[in-house]
């Protein structure tokens, strides 16, 4: 903490923070009108930040009892009967400082074959370099060495994905399952698709994502998935050109086009409209076993050719 900086002790409710939603759904100041104001206090990045996540906290709370109570959704505890109520499956997992003791890698095992042990550490490598990747991108102000004790069959997103699909969506009477997966949750569809390909193309009909930071060669998705991806899936970026205007792409996976903002966090909200009427015309055309004709998909890149 800095010398003059603020003790982190935040409201714990919206009307603590002096902000509430108005009949549009934004959040407003109650006193000023004003959206929200990251840099609340001026030289304060770090206070600002853990002031940006209190505050979504409560929000997050909130948008799920509207879950519950306006639209009659179900909450429920995971892995079952661990108690456990996952509210955002990026933080999957109980922070404790880390202890100052060395801990004894199991690849360091000299009864271990040499083989053996390299794939081991070749695989922690791997999982650790994708974990702070994402902890990088999710929080770029993280201080202290944390040590992070994950839920157990949901301790990443690419975990939480594959169990929710195991536990309820394979298990669901729908017969057309549509994805919207922003940033990360795009990196953790495709590993879906890799671990479950079969069962996710029978159920899945259309996927958007937005503004993903999946990445097809890195995460080594093979030809059939990367072919199901170009039919079935579009990618809304961060752009400032106009909504559903055509983005190249070097990657050959899912269309690219627009979300109409160059603001990463806006995506989603701004490319709705374009996403709704994408997933429509998926609809209509698996009923009648034709392909939709989107104008977006015309200009894709024919990259099998790249």
């Amino acid at each position: 903490m800095k010398k003059d900086e603020p003790p982190l002790d935040f409201p714990d409710t919206l009307e603590g923070f002096e902000y509430a939603f108005n009949e549009k759904g934004q959040l407003r100041h109650i006193k000023t009108g004003e959206p929200f104001v990251f840099n609340y206090r001026e030289d304060l990045h770090r206070w600002n930040q853990k002031r940006y996540e209190a505050l979504g906290e409560i929000i997050t709370k909130y948008v799920y009892e509207l879950l519950e109570k306006d639209c009659n959704l179900k909450k429920i505890s995971i892995p079952e009967g661990y108690g456990v109520i996952v509210l955002n499956p990026n933080e999957n997992y109980i922070e404790v400082e880390k202890p100052k003791m060395h801990v004894q890698s199991s690849s360091d095992s000299s009864d271990e074959p040499a083989e053996k042990r390299e794939r081991k550490d070749k695989v922690s490598k791997e999982t650790k370099k994708r974990r702070d990747f994402y902890e990088k991108y999710r929080n770029p102000q993280r201080e202290k060495e944390m040590m992070q004790l994950y839920i157990r069959e949901n301790g990443s997103p690419e975990e939480h994905a594959v169990y929710v699909w195991d536990h309820f969506i394979a298990q669901s009477a729908a017969e057309n399952v549509f994805f919207v997966a922003h940033s990360y949750g795009g990196l953790a569809f495709v590993e879906l698709m890799i671990q479950r390909e079969a069962d996710v193309k029978s159920k899945v009909t259309a996927v958007a994502l937005t503004d993903s930071v999946h990445n097809v060669w890195h995460q080594e998705a093979g030809k059939t998935i990367r072919e199901w991806m170009r039919e079935n899936c579009c990618n809304w970026v961060s752009s400032s050109e106009p909504l559903d205007t055509s983005v190249e792409s070097m990657l050959p996976d899912c269309p690219r086009v627009s979300a109409g903002t160059d603001r990463h966090e806006l995506t989603s909200w701004k490319s709705f409209p374009s996403i709704f009427k994408f997933f429509t015309e998926a609809s209509e055309a698996k009923t009648s076993s034709l392909k939709p004709t989107l104008t977006r998909r015309s200009h894709r890149i024919k990259h099998e050719e790249l």
